[in-house]
């Protein structure tokens, strides 16, 4: 008899143990979880600063609901370069990188600030 009150407090406590740990990590998941969520925000902000000067152009572009010819014809240069721009296969000028700041309503330093180097 008394081994097997005894056995049962083992389980018991076992049982209260193991329960007690798994509240706890699933406190800890949950608490990681409502952190990750919350930070939604600041990724998106980060990863927009992480952005190619192609990708800033692109979607300032987009922002402004103007087309590659449309940008190329006000700029005086061809559709092909403006999505070499685009792709980051080559690097507007200056008086082109400021001319599209110009066109989409923002500075020069707007269109290079955070882009990857």
């Amino acid at each position: 008899m008394k081994g097997s009150s005894l056995m049962t407090v083992v389980v018991l406590f076992s049982f209260l143990l193991f329960t007690g740990l798994f509240v706890w990590l699933l406190t800890l998941v949950i608490r990681a979880l409502t952190k990750y969520l919350k930070s939604g925000k600041v990724r998106a902000e980060k990863a927009a600063d992480q952005r190619s000067l192609g990708e800033t152009l692109k979607a300032h572009r987009l922002r402004c609901k103007m087309t590659q010819e449309f940008v190329a014809e006000s700029l005086g240069v061809s559709r092909q370069a403006v999505s070499k721009w685009e792709q980051g296969v080559s690097d507007p000028s200056t008086s082109n990188l400021l001319a599209l700041a110009r066109l989409f309503g923002v500075s020069a330093e707007e269109l290079l600030r955070g882009t990857e180097r």
